[in-house]
C-alpha cells in the first residue's frame, strides 16, 4: 500500500462535501438510473449526457420500460451519443435483470458483472453508489489520479498496473461510505486532477501529498502507450430523392454503427464526372443534380471523410428504403451522417410544400 493512497479518504471526502458536482442521476440510490448514467458516460463528456440522460428517463423511467422497449425506439433515444453497442448492451442488461432477477437489480459486484456491457468500473460504481458495497470504481480519471499521487512512472493502460492500484483504492475505501468516495474521486478527476497536462493543484485537497505536484511531474504523468494512429477513409454519400422520399438502408447488425439507419454510399473519392456510376449499384438513373457537400467524421479507430451529392433519381432503387420527412425523422441515424440528414429534412420539407 502507497502511504500517499492511504491517506487519500479524509481530505478527500471534506473537499467533496463541499465541492461535489450536481448532476440529475446523484443523490438518488437507484440501481438503474446510476447504471445507465455510468454506461452513458463511458468515453463522453459529462455535459453531452444530461440532456440525453433525461430524455432518456423521461421515456424510460425503469428497467422494466427499457426491457420493453423497441429496437428503433431505443437507437432513437441513443442517436448522437455514439458507440451504439452501448444501448444495446443496455437493452440486454435490462432484459436480464428482468427474466434472471425477478425485476431487481443484483447487488454484489459479481453479479453485475454479469450484465451485459458492464464491466469493472461499472459494476464499482453501482455496487457503491446503489447498494453502499465496499468496491472501488476505478476508470482512467481515478488511474489519473492515482498515478499523480504516487509518482507512478508505469504505463496505466497496463492491466497489472490498473489491478495493483484497484487493489490499493480498495484497501482504503471506507466501508460506511462507499459511494461518495468513489464520485469523489471521480469529480476529483473531472474538476481538478484534469488530464493533457493541465491539473489544478492549487485547488487539490490532496496537493500535500501528491508526488507529481512535489516533484513537477504534472504535465508528464501519467504515462499511457502511443495509440495506433487514425486511419482516414474516403467516401461518397448519395442524398438520393423521388417522388418526394428520400432514400436510406440500413446497415449490417454487426460492426461499426451496426444496424443503424443511413444514406447509401460508397467507398472512395470521386470526382463529378464519375459520380453518377455507382447508382447502378441500386438500380437507379440520375434526372437532376442538385448539390455537392462535404463533412467529416472521427471515430477513435478511423476518420471519414465525406462527399456528398444531392440529385433527384428515377428507377427501382434495389435494396434501399425510400422514406418521407415525419418516417425519417422516428429513424436513428448516426451523427457522422448529421449534415446529410440536416440538408436531407430540409429537402423533403420544401417537397411536401409543393
Amino acid at each position: 500500500m502507497h502511504e500517499n493512497i492511504a491517506a487519500v479518504p479524509g481530505p478527500l471526502l471534506d473537499w467533496y462535501a463541499v465541492n461535489k458536482r450536481t448532476l440529475p442521476w446523484r443523490g438518488i440510490g437507484d440501481p438503474y438510473q446510476v447504471l445507465v448514467s455510468e454506461i452513458m458516460l463511458q468515453q463522453t463528456r459529462v455535459a453531452a449526457v444530461i440532456p440525453y440522460y433525461l430524455r432518456w428517463m423521461e421515456s424510460l423511467p425503469s428497467v422494466e420500460a427499457l426491457a420493453e422497449v423497441p429496437e428503433e425506439r431505443l437507437m432513437k433515444l441513443w442517436q448522437g451519443l455514439g458507440y451504439y453497442s452501448r444501448a444495446r448492451n443496455l437493452h440486454r442488461a435490462a432484459l436480464m435483470v428482468m427474466e434472471e432477477y425477478g425485476g431487481q437489480f443484483p447487488q454484489s459486484h459479481r453479479e453485475l458483472l454479469r450484465l451485459p456491457g458492464v464491466g469493472d468500473y461499472t459494476a464499482g460504481a453501482v455496487a457503491s453508489i446503489a447498494f453502499g458495497q465496499a468496491v472501488p470504481a476505478v476508470d482512467g480519471n481515478v488511474l489519473r489520479v492515482a498515478a499523480r499521487l504516487t509518482g507512478s512512472e508505469e504505463d496505466i493502460l497496463d492491466p497489472a498496473v490498473r489491478r495493483r492500484f484497484r487493489e490499493e483504492m480498495a484497501a482504503v475505501i471506507p466501508a460506511d461510505r462507499p459511494g461518495e468516495f468513489n464520485q469523489a474521486l471521480m469529480d476529483l478527476g473531472a474538476m481538478v486532477c484534469l488530464p493533457n497536462g493541465a491539473p489544478v493543484c492549487g485547488h487539490c485537497p490532496l496537493e500535500a501529498l501528491c508526488a507529481a505536484n512535489r516533484l513537477g511531474l504534472q504535465n508528464v504523468l501519467p504515462v499511457r502507450r502511443k495509440k495506433a494512429p487514425r486511419r482516414t477513409e474516403e467516401l461518397t454519400v448519395y442524398l438520393l430523392l423521388r417522388d418526394g422520399r428520400m432514400a436510406v438502408r440500413r446497415r449490417a447488425e454487426t460492426g461499426l454503427l451496426a444496424g443503424l439507419w443511413e444514406f447509401p454510399h460508397v467507398a472512395g473519392t470521386l470526382d463529378d464526372g464519375q459520380a453518377g456510376t455507382p447508382l447502378s449499384f441500386w438500380n437507379l438513373r440520375a434526372r437532376e443534380w442538385r448539390k455537392k457537400l462535404t463533412a467529416k467524421h472521427v471515430f477513435t479507430h478511423v476518420e471519414w471523410r465525406m462527399t456528398g451529392y444531392l440529385l433527384e433519381a428515377e428507377g427501382e432503387g434495389s435494396g434501399l428504403t425510400w422514406v418521407s420527412r415525419k418516417e425519417l425523422a422516428e429513424l436513428a441515424v448516426p451523427s457522422a451522417f448529421a449534415k446529410f440528414l440536416e440538408e436531407a429534412c430540409r429537402v423533403l420539407e420544401k417537397e411536401a410544400m409543393q
